[in-house]
Protein backbone atom coordinates (compact mmCIF):
# COMPACT_ATOMS: atom_id res chain seq x y z
CA UNK A 1 0.00 0.00 0.00
CA UNK A 2 0.80 3.68 -0.18
CA UNK A 3 1.08 6.29 2.65
CA UNK A 4 0.33 9.44 1.12
CA UNK A 5 2.04 12.18 3.86
CA UNK A 6 0.83 15.58 4.46
CA UNK A 7 3.91 17.80 2.33
CA UNK A 8 4.04 19.35 6.23
CA UNK A 9 4.86 16.46 8.01
CA UNK A 10 7.88 16.41 10.43
CA UNK A 11 11.02 14.07 10.16
CA UNK A 12 9.85 12.82 13.75
CA UNK A 13 6.28 12.11 12.33
CA UNK A 14 7.65 10.25 9.17
CA UNK A 15 9.75 8.11 11.61
CA UNK A 16 6.76 7.39 13.48
CA UNK A 17 4.80 6.34 10.51
CA UNK A 18 7.78 3.91 9.32
CA UNK A 19 8.26 2.53 12.92
CA UNK A 20 4.49 1.46 12.74
CA UNK A 21 4.59 0.40 9.55
CA UNK A 22 7.41 -1.81 11.12
CA UNK A 23 5.64 -3.73 14.17
CA UNK A 24 2.87 -4.18 11.11
CA UNK A 25 5.44 -6.39 9.43
CA UNK A 26 6.13 -4.44 6.69
CA UNK A 27 9.44 -3.00 4.73
CA UNK A 28 8.73 0.66 3.88
CA UNK A 29 10.24 3.24 1.07
CA UNK A 30 10.42 6.75 1.46
CA UNK A 31 9.67 8.51 -1.50
CA UNK A 32 9.97 12.77 -1.92
CA UNK A 33 7.72 13.39 -5.07
CA UNK A 34 7.23 16.60 -6.75
CA UNK A 35 3.98 17.54 -5.68
CA UNK A 36 3.62 14.66 -2.66
CA UNK A 37 5.80 12.98 0.22
CA UNK A 38 4.87 9.07 -0.04
CA UNK A 39 6.17 6.40 2.33
CA UNK A 40 5.86 2.28 0.27
CA UNK A 41 4.70 -0.70 2.14
CA UNK A 42 5.40 -3.79 1.07
CA UNK A 43 5.90 -7.00 2.44
CA UNK A 44 3.75 -10.15 4.53
CA UNK A 45 2.09 -8.04 7.18
CA UNK A 46 1.12 -9.31 10.29
CA UNK A 47 -1.96 -7.36 10.50
CA UNK A 48 -3.99 -4.78 8.33
CA UNK A 49 -3.48 -1.61 9.62
CA UNK A 50 -4.79 0.70 6.88
CA UNK A 51 -7.43 2.17 9.81
CA UNK A 52 -4.78 2.32 12.46
CA UNK A 53 -2.42 4.53 10.00
CA UNK A 54 -5.23 6.82 8.79
CA UNK A 55 -5.45 7.99 12.35
CA UNK A 56 -1.83 9.51 12.73
CA UNK A 57 -1.79 12.80 12.47
CA UNK A 58 0.81 13.18 9.36
CA UNK A 59 -0.98 10.46 6.91
CA UNK A 60 -3.20 12.33 4.67
CA UNK A 61 -4.48 9.14 3.15
CA UNK A 62 -3.34 5.26 2.53
CA UNK A 63 -4.09 3.45 -1.07
CA UNK A 64 -4.20 0.65 -2.33
CA UNK A 65 -1.81 -0.58 -5.10
CA UNK A 66 -3.40 -2.75 -7.72
CA UNK A 67 -0.57 -4.32 -9.68
CA UNK A 68 1.62 -6.76 -7.90
CA UNK A 69 4.95 -4.32 -8.75
CA UNK A 70 4.76 -1.90 -6.09
CA UNK A 71 7.80 -0.59 -6.01
CA UNK A 72 8.38 0.29 -9.80
CA UNK A 73 4.77 0.96 -10.12
CA UNK A 74 3.52 4.40 -11.73
CA UNK A 75 1.22 4.54 -8.51
CA UNK A 76 3.87 4.56 -6.30
CA UNK A 77 5.97 7.24 -7.57
CA UNK A 78 3.75 9.02 -10.08
CA UNK A 79 7.16 11.10 -11.68
CA UNK A 80 9.65 9.52 -14.26
CA UNK A 81 12.95 8.50 -12.29
CA UNK A 82 16.05 9.67 -14.16
CA UNK A 83 18.95 7.10 -13.57
CA UNK A 84 22.42 8.26 -14.04
CA UNK A 85 25.22 6.40 -15.24
CA UNK A 86 28.95 6.83 -14.18
CA UNK A 87 28.44 9.61 -11.41
CA UNK A 88 25.10 12.05 -10.51
CA UNK A 89 24.37 15.07 -12.93
CA UNK A 90 27.48 17.25 -10.55
CA UNK A 91 29.94 14.38 -11.24
CA UNK A 92 29.41 14.26 -14.95
CA UNK A 93 27.00 11.34 -15.12
CA UNK A 94 24.54 10.65 -18.39
CA UNK A 95 20.89 10.53 -17.23
CA UNK A 96 18.73 7.76 -18.77
CA UNK A 97 15.06 8.75 -18.76
CA UNK A 98 13.48 12.60 -18.66
CA UNK A 99 14.47 14.93 -21.41
CA UNK A 100 16.99 13.44 -23.09
CA UNK A 101 17.79 10.69 -25.35
CA UNK A 102 20.54 8.59 -24.67
CA UNK A 103 22.32 6.23 -27.05
CA UNK A 104 24.56 3.12 -25.87
CA UNK A 105 26.51 1.52 -28.39
CA UNK A 106 29.52 -1.08 -28.89
CA UNK A 107 30.43 -3.96 -29.98
CA UNK A 108 28.56 -7.56 -28.68
CA UNK A 109 31.96 -8.29 -27.21
CA UNK A 110 35.22 -7.53 -25.92
CA UNK A 111 37.66 -8.93 -28.03
CA UNK A 112 41.07 -7.43 -27.70
CA UNK A 113 42.16 -3.70 -26.78
CA UNK A 114 42.63 -2.77 -30.22
CA UNK A 115 39.18 -3.72 -31.56
CA UNK A 116 37.39 -2.36 -27.63
CA UNK A 117 39.23 1.23 -28.40
CA UNK A 118 38.88 1.60 -31.74
CA UNK A 119 34.66 0.96 -31.02
CA UNK A 120 35.06 3.69 -28.21
CA UNK A 121 36.76 6.35 -30.41
CA UNK A 122 34.20 5.74 -32.98
CA UNK A 123 31.54 5.71 -30.78
CA UNK A 124 32.25 8.80 -29.26
CA UNK A 125 33.29 11.00 -32.26
CA UNK A 126 29.16 9.85 -33.78
CA UNK A 127 27.86 11.13 -30.26
CA UNK A 128 27.35 7.93 -28.11
CA UNK A 129 27.05 8.78 -24.55
CA UNK A 130 27.62 4.70 -22.94
CA UNK A 131 30.08 2.10 -24.51
CA UNK A 132 28.62 -1.73 -23.95
CA UNK A 133 30.96 -4.25 -24.38
CA UNK A 134 30.46 -8.06 -23.45
CA UNK A 135 32.98 -9.65 -21.27
CA UNK A 136 30.83 -12.71 -19.98
CA UNK A 137 29.08 -14.12 -23.00
CA UNK A 138 26.34 -16.60 -22.05
CA UNK A 139 25.90 -17.83 -25.95
CA UNK A 140 23.32 -20.70 -26.95
CA UNK A 141 26.40 -22.91 -27.97
CA UNK A 142 29.27 -24.02 -25.35
CA UNK A 143 31.58 -24.18 -28.57
CA UNK A 144 31.44 -19.88 -29.32
CA UNK A 145 33.50 -17.50 -28.19
CA UNK A 146 32.66 -16.52 -24.32
CA UNK A 147 34.49 -13.74 -23.59
CA UNK A 148 37.41 -12.47 -22.31
CA UNK A 149 36.08 -12.79 -18.61
CA UNK A 150 37.33 -10.48 -16.33
CA UNK A 151 40.16 -9.10 -18.72
CA UNK A 152 37.55 -7.82 -21.15
CA UNK A 153 36.11 -5.92 -18.30
CA UNK A 154 39.40 -4.59 -17.59
CA UNK A 155 40.41 -3.73 -21.36
CA UNK A 156 36.33 -1.85 -21.66
CA UNK A 157 37.16 0.42 -18.56
CA UNK A 158 40.38 1.31 -20.22
CA UNK A 159 39.00 2.46 -23.82
CA UNK A 160 35.69 3.38 -21.70
CA UNK A 161 38.02 6.15 -19.44
CA UNK A 162 40.65 6.99 -22.84
CA UNK A 163 37.64 7.76 -24.83
CA UNK A 164 35.50 9.79 -21.52
CA UNK A 165 32.53 7.34 -21.73
CA UNK A 166 30.74 5.58 -18.96
CA UNK A 167 30.86 1.70 -19.93
CA UNK A 168 28.16 -1.04 -19.34
CA UNK A 169 28.68 -4.83 -19.21
CA UNK A 170 26.48 -7.65 -18.71
CA UNK A 171 26.90 -10.02 -15.55
CA UNK A 172 25.70 -13.53 -15.71
CA UNK A 173 26.39 -14.75 -12.02
CA UNK A 174 26.14 -13.87 -8.63
CA UNK A 175 29.71 -13.80 -7.62
CA UNK A 176 30.59 -12.45 -10.69
CA UNK A 177 28.29 -9.21 -9.36
CA UNK A 178 31.55 -7.43 -7.52
CA UNK A 179 34.12 -8.12 -10.46
CA UNK A 180 31.91 -6.34 -12.89
CA UNK A 181 30.93 -3.63 -11.08
CA UNK A 182 34.55 -2.96 -9.70
CA UNK A 183 34.91 -1.96 -13.68
CA UNK A 184 31.62 -0.88 -15.22
CA UNK A 185 28.95 1.77 -14.65
CA UNK A 186 26.59 -0.07 -15.37
CA UNK A 187 25.33 -3.35 -14.97
CA UNK A 188 23.27 -5.63 -17.51
CA UNK A 189 21.02 -8.83 -16.87
CA UNK A 190 20.39 -10.30 -19.71
CA UNK A 191 17.27 -11.55 -21.30
CA UNK A 192 18.37 -15.31 -20.45
CA UNK A 193 19.22 -14.23 -16.81
CA UNK A 194 15.72 -11.97 -16.08
CA UNK A 195 14.46 -14.29 -13.88
CA UNK A 196 17.45 -15.87 -12.09
CA UNK A 197 16.17 -14.08 -8.90
CA UNK A 198 19.32 -14.76 -6.91
CA UNK A 199 21.16 -12.83 -9.63
CA UNK A 200 18.40 -9.87 -9.32
CA UNK A 201 18.55 -9.76 -5.38
CA UNK A 202 22.32 -9.87 -5.48
CA UNK A 203 22.62 -6.56 -7.83
CA UNK A 204 19.68 -5.11 -6.05
CA UNK A 205 22.43 -5.23 -3.19
CA UNK A 206 24.81 -2.73 -4.48
CA UNK A 207 24.73 0.65 -5.13
CA UNK A 208 25.54 0.58 -9.25
CA UNK A 209 22.69 0.85 -11.40
CA UNK A 210 21.22 -1.94 -13.46
CA UNK A 211 20.04 -2.61 -17.07
CA UNK A 212 17.45 -5.13 -16.82
CA UNK A 213 16.71 -6.81 -20.58
CA UNK A 214 13.10 -8.48 -20.67
CA UNK A 215 13.17 -12.45 -21.12
CA UNK A 216 12.89 -13.82 -24.68
CA UNK A 217 9.32 -15.01 -23.81
CA UNK A 218 8.60 -12.55 -20.73
CA UNK A 219 5.05 -11.17 -20.04
CA UNK A 220 5.37 -7.49 -19.07
CA UNK A 221 4.08 -8.24 -15.92
CA UNK A 222 6.91 -11.04 -15.60
CA UNK A 223 9.21 -8.40 -16.41
CA UNK A 224 8.23 -5.51 -14.29
CA UNK A 225 8.11 -8.18 -11.56
CA UNK A 226 11.63 -8.82 -11.91
CA UNK A 227 12.25 -5.21 -11.71
CA UNK A 228 10.48 -5.29 -8.47
CA UNK A 229 13.28 -7.83 -7.08
CA UNK A 230 15.76 -5.63 -8.10
CA UNK A 231 14.10 -2.28 -6.05
CA UNK A 232 12.72 -4.39 -3.06
CA UNK A 233 16.70 -5.18 -2.22
CA UNK A 234 17.44 -1.36 -2.05
CA UNK A 235 18.53 -0.79 -5.56
CA UNK A 236 15.99 1.63 -7.17
CA UNK A 237 18.46 2.34 -10.20
CA UNK A 238 17.11 0.20 -12.77
CA UNK A 239 16.39 1.31 -16.69
CA UNK A 240 14.30 -1.31 -18.53
CA UNK A 241 15.48 -2.98 -22.09
CA UNK A 242 13.12 -3.95 -24.42
CA UNK A 243 15.11 -6.19 -26.99
CA UNK A 244 12.41 -8.55 -28.65
CA UNK A 245 10.84 -11.83 -27.38
CA UNK A 246 10.55 -14.93 -29.29
CA UNK A 247 7.76 -15.80 -31.60
CA UNK A 248 7.12 -17.81 -34.42
CA UNK A 249 8.63 -15.65 -37.33
CA UNK A 250 11.76 -16.27 -38.84
CA UNK A 251 12.92 -13.54 -40.91
CA UNK A 252 14.06 -11.73 -37.62
CA UNK A 253 15.91 -13.16 -34.73
CA UNK A 254 13.50 -11.71 -32.46
CA UNK A 255 9.88 -9.82 -32.48
CA UNK A 256 10.32 -6.51 -31.17
CA UNK A 257 7.56 -5.39 -29.29
CA UNK A 258 7.37 -1.73 -29.02
CA UNK A 259 4.28 -1.73 -28.03
CA UNK A 260 5.83 -2.50 -24.80
CA UNK A 261 7.44 0.48 -24.43
CA UNK A 262 4.46 3.14 -24.41
CA UNK A 263 2.73 0.19 -21.93
CA UNK A 264 5.22 0.12 -19.35
CA UNK A 265 6.05 4.10 -19.15
CA UNK A 266 2.05 3.76 -18.32
CA UNK A 267 2.38 1.35 -15.67
CA UNK A 268 6.14 2.15 -14.44
CA UNK A 269 8.37 5.06 -13.79
CA UNK A 270 11.40 3.45 -14.83
CA UNK A 271 13.54 4.65 -17.99
CA UNK A 272 12.97 2.33 -20.97
CA UNK A 273 15.25 1.90 -23.77
CA UNK A 274 15.39 -0.68 -26.55
CA UNK A 275 17.88 -2.76 -28.62
CA UNK A 276 17.39 -3.15 -32.05
CA UNK A 277 20.15 -5.08 -32.66
CA UNK A 278 19.41 -8.38 -30.45
CA UNK A 279 15.70 -7.43 -31.87
CA UNK A 280 15.93 -7.75 -35.66
CA UNK A 281 19.60 -10.13 -35.77
CA UNK A 282 20.63 -7.88 -39.28
CA UNK A 283 22.02 -4.76 -39.87
CA UNK A 284 19.70 -3.18 -42.57
CA UNK A 285 16.73 -3.78 -39.96
CA UNK A 286 18.75 -1.55 -37.00
CA UNK A 287 17.96 1.75 -38.07
CA UNK A 288 14.52 1.97 -38.77
CA UNK A 289 13.74 -0.19 -35.47
CA UNK A 290 15.32 2.46 -33.96
CA UNK A 291 13.61 5.40 -35.43
CA UNK A 292 10.48 3.57 -34.52
CA UNK A 293 11.71 3.07 -30.87
CA UNK A 294 12.23 6.59 -30.06
CA UNK A 295 8.77 7.23 -31.80
CA UNK A 296 7.02 5.07 -29.48
CA UNK A 297 8.54 6.82 -26.50
CA UNK A 298 11.77 4.78 -25.48
CA UNK A 299 14.30 7.11 -23.72
CA UNK A 300 17.45 5.85 -25.31
CA UNK A 301 18.84 2.88 -27.90
CA UNK A 302 21.24 -0.22 -27.23
CA UNK A 303 23.13 -0.49 -30.50
CA UNK A 304 25.95 -3.47 -31.26
CA UNK A 305 28.61 -1.59 -33.13
CA UNK A 306 31.94 -3.32 -34.93
CA UNK A 307 34.68 -1.45 -36.24
CA UNK A 308 34.65 -4.17 -38.65
CA UNK A 309 31.45 -6.50 -38.40
CA UNK A 310 32.49 -9.06 -40.77
CA UNK A 311 35.76 -9.95 -38.05
CA UNK A 312 33.10 -9.92 -35.48
CA UNK A 313 33.62 -13.11 -32.88
CA UNK A 314 29.95 -13.10 -32.16
CA UNK A 315 27.06 -10.88 -33.87
CA UNK A 316 28.43 -9.29 -36.39
CA UNK A 317 25.34 -9.89 -38.99
CA UNK A 318 23.25 -7.16 -36.70
CA UNK A 319 26.47 -5.15 -36.10
CA UNK A 320 26.50 -1.85 -37.69
CA UNK A 321 29.54 -0.32 -39.21
CA UNK A 322 31.37 3.37 -38.25
CA UNK A 323 29.65 4.57 -41.44
CA UNK A 324 26.45 3.23 -40.77
CA UNK A 325 26.41 3.87 -37.06
CA UNK A 326 26.68 7.84 -37.99
CA UNK A 327 23.75 7.35 -40.32
CA UNK A 328 21.61 5.91 -37.44
CA UNK A 329 22.52 9.17 -35.47
CA UNK A 330 22.05 11.74 -38.23
CA UNK A 331 18.50 10.24 -38.52
CA UNK A 332 17.60 10.28 -34.94
CA UNK A 333 17.97 13.63 -34.23
CA UNK A 334 14.65 14.89 -36.61
CA UNK A 335 12.51 12.28 -34.94
CA UNK A 336 13.88 12.99 -31.10
CA UNK A 337 12.81 16.60 -31.93
CA UNK A 338 9.96 15.61 -33.84
CA UNK A 339 8.78 13.91 -30.33
CA UNK A 340 9.64 16.84 -28.40
CA UNK A 341 12.97 15.53 -26.74
CA UNK A 342 16.65 16.05 -27.33
CA UNK A 343 18.84 13.69 -28.36
CA UNK A 344 22.22 13.64 -25.98
CA UNK A 345 25.46 13.88 -27.79
CA UNK A 346 29.03 13.44 -27.00
CA UNK A 347 30.66 16.57 -27.12
CA UNK A 348 32.80 15.66 -30.38
CA UNK A 349 29.07 15.84 -32.25
CA UNK A 350 27.32 19.10 -32.78
CA UNK A 351 23.98 18.85 -31.84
Amino acid sequence: MIIVMKLDASDSQLMEVCQQLENMGYQHHLIRGVERLVIGAVGEAKLNGKEILETMPAVEKVLPVRHPFKLVSREFKPEDSVVWVGGNKEMGGIPVGGEEIVVMAGPCAVENREQIQSAAQLIKASGGRILRGGAFKPRTSPYTFQGLAEKGLQLLAEAGQKAGLPVVSEVINPEDVDVVAQYTDLLQIGARNMQNFALLRRVGRISKPVLLKRGLASTIEEWLMAAEYIVAEGNSQVILCERGIRTFETYTRNTLDLSAVPVVKHLSHLPVIVDPSHATGKWRWVQPMALAAIASGADGLLVEVHPDPAKALSDGPQSLNPAKFDRLIETLIPVVKAVGRELNLSQQQPA
